[in-house]
């Protein structure tokens, strides 16, 4: 007689974490903005390679993304603001780029990044983009290595995409009131606003967001 009620409170307390593991896969990052008491980030991205040579005057290569982001600080308390606060993430294949300084796309301090395949494979690759020569960085179940090197270009040949880079960059410093301005990051291959993810770790904590689709 009290089979079919066990049967019944069972099923039901199934059904309860069935949706509740549901739901938990469902929470997804706020799109686009994303704040705490103390700082509040808000971003967009380009992919698209006319709309940033729109914006910079090249495509650099066509692996390099534009994040215009806006950092607020939400109390009184100022807010240091740096590139280094900074992640972009995909989701498609776990890679993770910080962002570039303009002096490291077009300037003559060069940022090189190589990366050595597994030993099964042969030899290795480098991607160009402009003044960089860099890899897919550690993700996933990538088993690459990756070395990172800054070298001095020709100081005798200024690019003139320089000034622009550093008109349009993310100010870093100390604010009290909000700032914007572009991230410059690369991912290696093929991605979609909605494979990325924005991390800002710094002064005012850690906050995600993604992008609209």
């Amino acid at each position: 007689m009290h089979y079919p009620v066990r049967l019944l409170g069972t099923f039901s307390l199934a059904i309860f974490w069935f949706l509740a593991v549901t739901e938990a896969a469902d929470k997804k990052l706020p799109i686009e903005q994303n704040s705490n008491e103390l700082v509040e980030v808000s971003a967009t991205v380009t992919l698209d390679k006319d709309q940033i040579k729109q914006e910079l005057g090249s495509d650099f290569g066509g692996d390099l993304i534009l994040v215009r982001v806006t950092v607020r600080p939400v109390s009184d308390k100022p807010i240091k603001v740096s590139l280094d606060d900074f992640l972009l993430v995909s989701g498609k294949d776990g890679q993770r780029a910080q962002p570039y300084s303009p002096s490291q796309i077009a300037g003559t301090d060069v940022l090189v990044v190589t990366r050595q395949e597994p030993p099964k494979q042969k030899g290795g690759f480098g991607v160009s983009l402009g003044g960089i020569m860099s890899g897919v960085g550690p993700g996933g179940a990538d088993n690459t290595k990756t070395e990172t090197k800054a070298e001095k270009g020709d100081s005798d040949k200024p690019n003139p995409l320089l000034a622009t880079l550093k008109d349009k960059v993310l100010p870093e410093k100390e604010i009290t009131e909000p700032i914007s301005g572009f991230l410059y990051f690369q991912v290696v291959g093929k991605v979609k606003p909605k494979d990325l993810e924005l991390h800002y770790k710094g002064p005012g904590g850690k906050l995600a967001l993604r992008f609209h689709p």
